[in-house]
């Protein structure tokens, strides 16, 4: 009975483990500096397997899940732009955490392509003696200052996991909530459910491994003159980079872009992106 017991234990903990937890935060942000009464509500969503963890918006998973569904059908099903705009998210980032390895990536889109960087900062948490309870669970508070920011987090050993949202982990559970001193950014779990398996995220264009500060580079060059940088990527940006070329490559074009003036496509593109920085001219990270 006991060797039967020992064996029914082993199934169980390989049946957790072959699954993944899906944990649903909600993210509040004020992105835009000019205007902190414009505030930014979305779901994003931490899924962890004994592995490793990713965080991502929701409505990236729903937005993938659209183009996959008109590139099988090889557009005939067309985008609904309405549906599109609606999926718009301020998380265009996602996060992945190696747990073997201890290691944080980085992944944001600039231009076409992809950039990624292991981050370079450890987390120094201050763990304090205060404990209140969240929903259901009891939550001991730690404090820490990241990129600029001091944040304050509740954390949970109610739930066997070391993680959290964005690039927080390193506290002795779950971080059940966090949020920035000055109320700018704050992540709340909301719920939390078993999956199947992590999402494959569609990938459009290149990956490319740089330092993180490189990222920064890039990304400034990009807000700078996007067309400028769009009509030189591909080439050595100036420092090391691995290239790995990804399935599907596109400029985020919805097939219609051959039809169009290319000096409006280029006013609309340079509009878009200047409009997209003046509201996320409050980033999570201050430096």
């Amino acid at each position: 009975m006991k060797k039967i017991g020992i064996i029914a234990l082993a199934l169980f903990m390989q049946n957790i483990y072959a699954q993944a937890n899906r944990f649903v935060y909600q993210v509040t942000m004020k992105p835009d500096v000019a205007n902190k009464t414009d505030i930014k509500t979305e779901n994003a969503y931490l899924d962890i397997s004994a592995e490793k963890s990713m965080f991502y918006s929701e409505n990236r998973l729903k937005r993938d899940s659209i183009m996959q569904k008109n590139f099988q059908s090889g557009g005939a099903r067309g985008f609904n732009r309405d549906q599109m705009e609606g999926l718009r998210s301020n998380i265009n980032y996602s996060i992945e955490k190696d747990k073997t390895n201890q290691k944080t990536f980085f992944k944001d889109r600039i231009g076409r392509d992809i950039y990624s960087y292991e981050e370079d900062r450890p987390l120094s948490w201050k763990i304090l003696p205060e404990t209140t309870k969240i929903g259901e669970y009891k939550v001991q508070k730690a404090e820490t200052d990241f990129a600029g920011r001091k944040w304050t987090a509740w954390f949970t050993t109610d739930l066997p996991y070391q993680d959290g949202p964005y690039k927080f982990t390193g506290l002795p559970g779950l971080i059940v909530k966090v949020e920035d001193a000055q109320g700018e950014y704050s992540f709340d779990l909301m719920k939390n459910y078993k999956i199947a398996d992590f999402p494959t995220m569609n990938q459009f264009g290149n990956t490319i491994k740089v330092k993180r500060a490189d990222y920064l580079k890039q990304q400034e060059k990009y807000r700078t003159d996007p067309m400028s940088f769009m009509s030189q990527q591909g080439g050595g940006g100036g420092f090391s980079q691995t290239r790995i070329v990804g399935g599907n490559r596109g400029g985020g074009g919805g097939g219609r872009g051959g039809n169009q003036n290319p000096a409006e496509m280029r006013k609309r593109m340079e509009d878009r992106i200047k409009e997209e920085a003046k509201n996320n001219s409050n980033p999570i990270e201050l430096k």
